[in-house]
C-alpha cells in the first residue's frame, strides 16, 4: 500500500507562483490560461466529480498541476494532456517532487487535445479538467466522442458556457453545445467557482459541468454526422422556423417540410424548442426520403 500524500503536496498560492517565476511561465490569454491557486476549490472539484479509487482520469490543460496532484490523491492514476512545451516539460518533475508515492501513477501527453486519438495505459473512466475558455465546448466534445470509456466529465468552464452546455430546450442560451452536449450524455449544472481562486484572476465567473454518459446511445439510424449536420443549420438562423432554417440543409423548404412533417415535428417550431432526440429523427427522416426519392427515380432495369 502506498502511503498517503502528505497534506501540503497540494499547490497554494505561493507555490504556484513561485513555479511560475522559476519557469518564467506568464499565463497567456490566448491559450486562455487561469491557474487555480486553492487547494480548496481543486479537492471540490475532485468531490464533486465523484472521483473512486479505481477511477483512470483524463485531465486536460493541467498547467501547473494544481487539479492534477488533487486528482493523483483520489484516483488510480491520471494522464494529463497539455499542450503547452515548458508547463509539460515541468509537471513530471512537479508530480515526483510533491507527490513521490503516486509518480507512477502519472502520465503526461504532450499534445493539443483537439488531436489526440490514444492515451497511455487502460482506457479512461473520467474526464475531469479546467478547459481553457476559448476552446472549451469543442475540446469537451472531441474527448467524449473520441473515449467512449469515459464514463463521467466534470469541468471547470467560463459560467456563461457551463449555462449554455446544461441549458434544456425552451432556454434562451440552449443551442448547439446544449444538443450535442445531450447526444452523449446527461449534462446538469454542478456548482460555480469565484473568481479569486484563479491566477490571474479572470473577468468572468465559472461554472462546473456534470455529464454522465448515457447508458444507450440516442436510437437512431442516422450517424452523429447525420444529426450534427441537422443542428448546425436549425442554430445558424435560429429566429427562423425551421422549415426555413432547415431549407438549405434539405436541399429546399419543401423538402425540409416533408423531414419535418415525417420526424413529428412542426416547420414552424424553431430549434431551441427541440431535444437532442427530435433532431436524430428528423435527420433520419431526410436520410429515408432521400433514399425513397433515389429509388423512385432509378430507371427500370438499371441498379
Amino acid at each position: 500500500m502506498s502511503s498517503s500524500p502528505v497534506p501540503d503536496a497540494l499547490l497554494g498560492p505561493a507555490d504556484v507562483r513561485e513555479l511560475a517565476a522559476v519557469l518564467g511561465v506568464r499565463p497567456t490569454k490566448q491559450r486562455g490560461q487561469n491557474f487555480v491557486i486553492d487547494a480548496n476549490t481543486v479537492r471540490r472539484i475532485v468531490r464533486t466529480a465523484e472521483v473512486r479509487s479505481d477511477d483512470v482520469v483524463v485531465e486536460v490543460g493541467p498547467g501547473l498541476g494544481s487539479l492534477t496532484l488533487a486528482l493523483l490523491e483520489a484516483a488510480d492514476r491520471v494522464t494529463a494532456v497539455e499542450i503547452d512545451d515548458v508547463l509539460a516539460g515541468a509537471l513530471p518533475a512537479t508530480i515526483a517532487a510533491r507527490m513521490p508515492e503516486r509518480a507512477g501513477r502519472f502520465a503526461l501527453v504532450h499534445s493539443d487535445a483537439m488531436h489526440v486519438t490514444e492515451l497511455p495505459g487502460p482506457p479512461p473512466t473520467a474526464l475531469v479538467a479546467n478547459l481553457p475558455y476559448n476552446v472549451a465546448v469543442p475540446v469537451l466534445l472531441h474527448m467524449l466522442d473520441t473515449f467512449p470509456s469515459i464514463e463521467r466529465t466534470l469541468v471547470m468552464v467560463q459560467a456563461e458556457v457551463a449555462d449554455r452546455l446544461a441549458a434544456a430546450p425552451g432556454s434562451k442560451v440552449y443551442g448547439v453545445p446544449s444538443v450535442k452536449a445531450n447526444w452523449y450524455a446527461e449534462v446538469k449544472r454542478a456548482g460555480a467557482i469565484g473568481r479569486n481562486v484563479f491566477w490571474p484572476a479572470p473577468n468572468v465567473d465559472s461554472g462546473l459541468v456534470a455529464l454522465t454518459r448515457r447508458a444507450e446511445p440516442i436510437k437512431t439510424t442516422a450517424s452523429k454526422r447525420e444529426v450534427f449536420a441537422v443542428v448546425d443549420a436549425a442554430f445558424a438562423q435560429r429566429r427562423k422556423t425551421l422549415r426555413a432554417a432547415l431549407s438549405g440543409w434539405a436541399g429546399s423548404a419543401a423538402a425540409a417540410e416533408a423531414a419535418l412533417v415525417a420526424a413529428g415535428v412542426s416547420p414552424q417550431a424553431r430549434g431551441e424548442s427541440l431535444t437532442v432526440e427530435e433532431f436524430a429523427r428528423i435527420a433520419e427522416c431526410a436520410k429515408s426520403q432521400a433514399a425513397d426519392t433515389d429509388t423512385d427515380t432509378k430507371e427500370p432495369g438499371h441498379q
